[in-house]
């Protein structure tokens, strides 16, 4: 294979090279497959054994509707006022407006943020650490029935932010959102080329985040990076089928 253009002297290409030429479409060289039903992975997750399903409230769509204001004014915030709490209607107003369903067709879910296909392989989950009514610890979001699966109590706001590359905004903000992949979903139809897909839906999903925080006067910061097997650990992924991908520290802004 010729090297690709950019990598030094000709010589081996880097990953991320090989990733970029490897999941290119060509019309010269496109391979028909046909996609078997019956292998479609399942589209929404479910936990057998929660210690608690919590249901959320009415999300809080009040705040500033201006677009282009909140465009204008969006920023990563790192400081946040660890002293405050904040509402379940703020927390489900984000999640609302992160991965809501905004109409549904048969068992298709349409939500707030596109998705390659349709097929959504972008899970969430939530390290809350100073919700109004919800216990400290890790939460799964399940956009079909709007609520979250308790799955780990405890403040882990240490261990987080730890596998933050040790970014200790996750320890003042009032919640932290853990994106993961179900690859599969996504690479059932697209093969290789779904890798870029997914990336692409995460992205989609983090800048929903904030406009809706700017929107509800709150803060955001995106982190990308964080030690892999640390923080699918600490959610009791294997990184492997479900991997995570993405994170966001989210609350109120300090002044």
């Amino acid at each position: 294979m010729t090297p690709p253009k950019g990598s030094k002297d000709g010589g081996k290409a880097g990953i991320g090279e090989r990733f970029q030429q490897e999941t290119k479409y060509d019309p010269d060289n496109m391979e028909g497959h046909t996609l078997d039903r019956s292998r479609q992975p399942e589209p929404l997750k479910n936990y057998e054994a929660p210690l608690a399903i919590i249901p959320l409230p009415e999300p809080d769509l009040t705040g500033d509707p201006n677009l282009w204001r909140l465009l204008y004014s969006r920023r990563s915030r790192r400081e946040y006022d660890a002293g405050r709490s904040m509402t379940s209607e703020k927390l489900s107003a984000l999640l609302w407006a992160t991965q809501g369903v905004t109409a549904r067709y048969g068992e298709f879910l349409f939500r707030t943020a596109p998705s390659a296909g349709g097929l959504y392989p972008v899970e969430t989950y939530l390290f809350v650490r100073a919700v109004e009514g919800i216990e400290p610890g890790i939460y799964h979001f399940r956009p079909h029935t709007f609520d979250l699966e308790f799955l780990k109590k405890g403040d882990l706001a240490r261990d987080v932010a730890e596998a933050a590359l040790g970014q200790t905004i996750v320890m003042a903000a009032q919640m932290t959102f853990i994106w993961t992949a179900i690859v599969e979903r996504s690479r059932w139809k697209y093969r290789q080329r779904a890798y870029r897909y997914i990336y692409l839906d995460a992205g989609h999903i983090g800048e929903n985040l904030y406009l809706a925080a700017g929107a509800l006067g709150l803060g955001v910061c995106a982190i990308g990076a964080f030690f892999d097997d640390k923080a699918n650990s600490i959610i009791g992924i294997d990184g492997l089928e479900e991997t995570v991908i993405y994170m966001a520290a989210a609350g109120w802004p300090r002044r």
